[in-house]
């Protein structure tokens, strides 16, 4: 399917599955036993929905979600996601890069929302952010470089390729990427290949082996130069948090939650307690209301 005729299909996808959701009011359940009365049919929504992409009845044949819907979750930085994300999305997975970068795309969701009458603030950017701890810098760059060395080219590659949507089996392995050809592929990771490949002057190898292993936003040093750079996405408003990723399990988790997390503790920018009981209550969500049961 056509780029753009993809994020038409998500959003009618979205309105389905929404309205599916809100197929009863959140006390339609009554359970009386005494009448044998299950649910209050007056508190049913019967969906019909009929659009271009998708014909459901509905309705849903479970009671609302305890969160009202679950956490909308978007991932995509084209013209086309990111207006999709403004609409409809609660959180953004987003491929990371420089602060510059985060900024840039922070500030575009977020002045998108505003424009479509959403609150900012209803919607939480958090870039992937592999993590290396070590107990000094040149360790944990040191703990990086293995690994990367450890990515086979041909394995490497082929990642490559299916990030820039196009064979490069064929590229010269030590010489700079080619021009690339736009496809019907991924724009946003393309462009970030691109783009990371004409910053850091790497060969067709050296980018391989970057994304074969990860080439996106890294934060490789000791707890506190983690957290310094985390604090700094943070106030600088490049993201609202991090979908943090390992090199390694259960090591690398183990050398966040012991070294880094209590660092960010004291800094009064990660919690001690949750929220509440939902991702929705932790993450800082509104709970939606039914658009059909709204009182």
């Amino acid at each position: 399917m056509e780029h753009a005729e993809r994020y038409k299909r998500a959003r009618e996808f979205y309105d389905v599955v929404t309205g599916l959701w809100d197929s009863f009011a959140d006390d339609a359940f009554v359970r009386d036993v005494e009448s044998g009365l299950f649910f209050d049919p007056a508190k049913m929504h019967t969906l019909d929905h009929n659009g271009k992409y998708l014909k459901v009845r509905g309705p849903l044949n479970i009671a609302r979600p305890v969160q009202g819907w679950p956490v909308i979750v978007q991932a995509g930085a084209s013209e086309d996601g990111k207006q999709l994300a403004a609409e409809t999305a609660e959180a953004v997975f987003t491929g990371g890069g420089s602060l510059a970068d985060g900024q840039k795309l922070y500030a575009d969701i977020k002045g998108r929302m505003e424009k479509v009458g959403r609150d900012p603030e209803h919607l939480k950017i958090l870039p992937g952010a592999f993590v290396v701890v070590g107990d000094s810098v040149d360790e944990a760059k040191e703990k990086r470089a293995l690994l990367d060395s450890r990515v086979h080219y041909d394995s490497a590659i082929a990642s490559l390729s299916v990030i820039l949507g196009t064979d490069a089996s064929g590229f010269d392995p030590d010489g700079p990427l080619p021009e690339i050809p736009e496809t019907n592929a991924s724009k946003s990771g393309r462009q970030r290949m691109v783009d990371l490949a004409a910053r850091d002057k790497l060969t067709v190898r050296q980018l391989a082996q970057r994304v074969g292993g990860y080439g996106g936003l890294a934060f490789v040093g000791t707890a506190k130069t983690i957290a310094d750079q985390m604090e700094e996405w943070l106030v600088g408003r490049g993201s609202d948090g991090f979908n943090i990723m390992f090199p390694f399990l259960p090591a690398g988790l183990d050398d966040f939650v012991d070294k880094v997390v209590p660092e960010l503790q004291k800094r009064g920018i990660f919690r001690k307690e949750y929220e509440g009981a939902t991702l929705r209550e932790n993450l800082g969500l509104p709970r939606p209301k039914n658009r059909f049961f709204e009182a």
